[in-house]
């Protein structure tokens, strides 16, 4: 016969034992228990993480609340403008035509110039006769 030694961690089908009932129950309230406790932790972070996006979204309200005013601002202040480059128009169309009137003038005058020079020449070469 081979002898084994027998192995102290190793149990045999007798020492095996169930647990007692006391220590079932006793596990399962702990069992019980951490799990609220960690179902609980995770519904507390959710809602956390909702009251957090909800200040969240009354910020950004009030933030497009006061972007919408300042459009508005804006495009009154735009319409105001609008109305004063319309009452101006008229004026800035006599300018444009001064200006144009302007041009002609200083283009005769050259003309002018350029004429009474040559009549000046036209006339020295006489007088030197």
């Amino acid at each position: 016969m081979i002898c084994m030694e027998e192995d102290p961690a190793v149990e045999t089908a007798e020492e095996a034992k169930e647990p007692a009932e006391a220590d079932i129950n006793e596990l399962c309230k702990d069992m019980f228990s951490k799990m609220a406790t960690y179902l609980t932790g995770e519904l507390t972070a959710t809602s956390e993480d909702y009251k957090l996006l909800e200040n969240m979204n009354k910020l950004t309200s009030l933030k497009y609340l006061e972007m919408k005013d300042i459009a508005i601002n804006i495009s009154r202040n735009l319409k105001d403008l609008n109305q004063k480059y319309a009452a101006l128009q008229p004026y800035l169309e006599q300018i444009n035509l001064i200006e144009e009137q302007v041009a002609a003038l200083e283009q005769a005058a050259y003309k002018l110039d350029a004429y009474s020079k040559k009549l000046e020449a036209k006339y020295k070469k006489l007088e030197k006769r």
